[in-house]
């Protein structure tokens, strides 16, 4: 995702961090392991770990903690996705794009909005379902076609929604669309919608090849809602893409599918130095050694990759700097490439039985599934035509 501007959630650098978050987030992957079989197999949302998000209060890890919230940082969303992707890539992807929701309520929305909904937010009383996707532009955050209108009070909602995470289960939606006073589809507002605003008419089936849990089929949304849910500006909803969405997406989906690809690497490890594993393997084996290797290679190239384009998002960068916005671009790109060819190779490793079966302890036969959606989620072929225009601004080639 090309963006530009300056990350606000540099702030989060000079918070302390959540002390117990460990605990938090062990509390959840407990219960998401409980009903993980069941969330797969039925392509349901989890609403099991979304009660225990709440009860943790980790729904509102954004919020600071002098407004009532955990006050984390960008750290500590990172460790969070990386830790719920272990257990399952949707319950990790849910999270960090209802962190990334929240984050924009945090630093955009204006009073009296902003008063309503981050007592919500802190209290885990407000999970965030985000409608920017529409039939016909892609994933084009910068674009719509859907027209918001303003009729005696209010702004008007008719919105179809091809696919949305977790919408059927969400508290509140932010919504894109044209503004009032747009003159062209890139003039587009980001407005909120509680769900006893709108009518939410579920119109098709989820029954993908993976990520079933998000359980995100297709919407019709209406409803009528104050003009004053406007998060930002009207028209100027690529403000929120520039701070917020763009950054805080390509650092949260990365950090989940690293903690996808670990934790396939976890359990195979496991696995092999299993007494009943060393019988089955030949643990001398140099091709399964190089295997090995290369798995762990790869996530160590993300993991370093991630870490520095966090530590630029901490410093306060200017996205805009041409390689700045090549290294935010290229963590999404090798993160979705890398991490699903690491649960590739582990299939190979371990063959047959352990690599393609879904009742295997490893699981890869689910983690492939599931990150064979990273590079379609915000298309690598996008960000690679995006990269190639930005390499033509940098002849001298500069790193971040």
């Amino acid at each position: 995702m090309a963006t530009t501007g300056t990350v606000s959630v540099a702030e989060s650098a000079d918070r302390a961090g959540v002390p117990d978050l460990a605990e938090r987030l062990a509390a959840v992957t407990g219960v998401a392991e409980q009903h993980l079989k069941r969330t797969e197999r039925d392509a349901t949302f989890p609403v099991e770990a979304l009660a225990e998000l709440r009860s943790t209060r980790l729904l509102g890890l954004q919020v600071p903690r002098e407004e009532g919230g955990l006050g984390g940082t960008l750290g500590d969303l990172i460790e969070a996705g990386m830790e719920l992707g272990r257990t399952d890539m949707s319950l990790g992807m849910i999270f960090v794009m209802h962190c990334q929701q929240a984050e924009a309520v945090v630093r955009h929305a204006a009073s009296p909005l902003r008063e309503e909904l981050i007592p919500l937010l802190a209290e885990g009383k407000l999970y965030l379902a985000s409608v920017t996707t529409e039939s016909g532009k892609g994933a084009d955050l910068f674009r719509s076609e859907a027209p918001l209108h303003e009729a005696q009070g209010a702004l008007e909602i008719d919105r179809t929604v091809p696919i949305s995470t977790g919408a059927t289960s969400a508290d509140g939606f932010l919504i894109t669309m044209r503004s009032p006073y747009a003159t062209g589809d890139q003039h587009v507002s980001l407005v909120y919608a509680h769900r006893h605003q709108l009518h939410v008419e579920v119109t098709g089936q989820w029954n993908p090849m993976g990520m079933r849990a998000t359980h995100s089929p297709p919407l019709k949304l209406s409803g009528r809602i104050p003009v004053h849910q406007v998060i930002g500006e009207h028209g100027a909803f690529h403000r929120v893409v520039q701070s917020v969405f763009g950054p805080l997406a390509h650092l949260g989906w990365s950090a989940v599918w690293l903690g996808t690809a670990s934790g396939a690497l976890s359990r195979v490890l496991r696995l092999l130095r299993d007494p009943a594993g060393r019988k089955r393997f030949d643990l001398g084996s140099e091709l399964l050694l190089s295997r090995l290797s290369r798995a762990r290679q790869r996530l160590e190239t993300v993991h370093a990759l991630l870490r520095r384009t966090q530590a630029l998002a901490e410093s306060g960068t200017d996205w805009s700097v041409t390689s700045h916005q090549l290294l935010l671009n290229n963590l999404k790109i090798t993160a979705a490439e890398e991490c699903y060819a690491v649960v590739d190779e582990l299939i190979d490793a371990v063959g047959l039985a352990h690599g393609y079966l879904q009742d295997s302890p490893t699981r890869l036969e689910k983690a492939l599934r599931d990150l064979r959606s990273a590079v379609l989620n915000y298309s690598n072929d996008r960000l690679h035509l995006a990269d190639g225009r930005l390499c033509l601004l940098d002849p001298d080639v500069r790193f971040a």
